[in-house]
């Protein structure tokens, strides 16, 4: 007998119970404690309306129309299977026209504003996916977003501060207001 066939038995007995701890074991382990502890962060951070699931409060949604919330530039269009950034660095004039572009984007649907625009009303996240604007970049919008809905400005600021997150342990990061969430009260929402 070789040593080859010797130890054969004992690499497939090794490659069972690997396969077995490994492949089914741990990732069922990890899969009860995420369902244990966090189950909805576990199961997608799903928003629903109603019965229907209407996004995720962990990515941005494309929204089109004056009547809704608008998430920051997206380098790729909000397309999950596409994240990532543009990567146009300070020198590169396609990043001077991106700007532009954007900053008129949106002047136009929130006339009246000034000439300082917050940085997330211009600039995509690295993911292009990103859920959150400032709460700066909200107030700019709440405006337009209240007549095209026939909503008072005052109920939709009381939505935007309910849908505002502080920093995380009061020092990590900054306010955000989470676009979804907030798109999803504002569909909940009647005029007074």
């Amino acid at each position: 007998m070789t040593l080859i066939t010797r130890q054969m038995p004992a690499a497939l007995r090794a490659l069972l119970i690997l396969t077995l701890v490994a492949g089914v074991l741990y990732p069922l382990t990890v899969l009860g404690a995420g369902q244990l502890v966090a189950r909805g962060q576990a199961n997608g951070s799903l928003v629903r309306h109603g019965d229907v699931v209407v996004g995720s409060t962990s990515l941005g949604q494309q929204v089109t129309g004056p009547t809704w919330f608008h998430g920051r530039p997206s380098a790729v269009e909000y397309a999950g299977s596409k994240s990532g950034g543009s990567n146009l660095g300070p020198a590169e004039p396609d990043l001077e026209k991106a700007l532009q572009d954007n900053a008129t984007a949106v002047k136009a649907s929130a006339p009246g504003v000034g000439a300082t625009l917050p940085p997330d009303a211009l600039t995509a996240s690295g993911s292009g996916l990103d859920p959150d604007i400032s709460p700066a970049y909200a107030d700019l919008q709440v405006a337009p977003v209240a007549a095209a809905r026939g909503l008072s400005e005052t109920t939709v600021r009381h939505l935007v501060a309910a849908h505002t997150k502080g920093r995380l342990l009061g020092f990590l990061g900054e306010p955000r207001v989470n676009v979804t969430e907030l798109n999803a009260a504002l569909a909940d929402s009647r005029t007074p």
